[in-house]
């Protein structure tokens, strides 16, 4: 589905479930799409009303021609697509960059907000070899375990534009995160693996918060969602499961 934004941009999204249940948006990791979430979408109906979507540049969405890519422009999407909805508040599960996309809309508009589940996140620079270094050890531990890891969903990765795509994700670098996080009082789970090099920039973000709660999740990496879809969906619902 296609969602027509008011400066000419357009948002594919997905909205399954039943509508009488409390909202969730889901919100997607750094090159990926709404498709990363397909392993859990099932598990997750039961509880809720689902809404996920590409942000403007990435997966099936579309940016406008002088499209602004930025957390405050992304915060207004979200807004008229739950406008569209008609949802006036929900829930949020977030992934790694998104996650720093999830945090800037629960700071910038707070009153849409129940409560915000956090995933990898990180409000500092990316390490991006650490990252793929501690995906590594992660697997191999969970291999040892004797976990046989999931394949990532089909079209999890995959984007209309290279070259909005790497726009969308500049987002980041113009946002002052640190400041966004002190302006948070909703309950929040931060949720990152042991693994994951974003796990100390997690623990900044927490102390930051006023009513953060961290849950560090064993041999797990970067990518949380994708690598134990299994173990997320349940960190995620024993947290959420006390603010429906």
């Amino acid at each position: 589905m296609m969602l027509d934004l008011s400066d000419g941009a357009r948002l594919h999204y997905l909205a399954s479930g039943d509508t009488a249940k409390p909202a969730l948006l889901l919100w997607h990791g750094a090159r990926c799409t709404l498709r990363q979430w397909d392993h859990v979408i099932e598990e997750l109906e039961h509880t809720f009303y689902v809404v996920r979507f590409d942000i403007r540049g990435a997966g099936q969405s579309i940016g406008a021609d002088d499209s602004a890519y930025d957390f405050e422009t992304y915060a207004e999407d979200v807004e008229q697509l739950l406008a569209h909805l008609n949802i006036e508040r929900c829930h949020i599960w977030s992934m790694a960059w998104g996650s720093r996309a999830a945090l800037a809309f629960c700071a910038l508009k707070p009153m849409r907000v129940i409560s915000a589940a956090l995933f990898d996140l990180s409000i500092g620079q990316a390490d991006v070899e650490a990252q793929i270094a501690g995906n590594k050890a992660a697997r191999e531990k969970q291999k040892a375990a004797g976990y046989i890891a999931l394949s990532p969903p089909a079209g999890w990765n995959e984007h209309l534009d290279d070259e909005t795509l790497k726009k969308s994700l500049g987002a980041a670098a113009k946002a002052d995160l640190h400041a966004l996080a002190k302006l948070i009082h909703l309950p929040v789970l931060i949720a990152t693996g042991d693994h994951d090099p974003n796990l100390e920039s997690s623990r900044t973000a927490q102390a930051l918060m006023s009513n953060a709660a961290l849950v560090e999740m064993t041999d797990v990496g970067h990518g949380s969602v994708i690598m134990q879809p299994d173990l997320c969906t349940k960190t995620f619902l024993n947290f959420v499961r006390s603010h429906v």
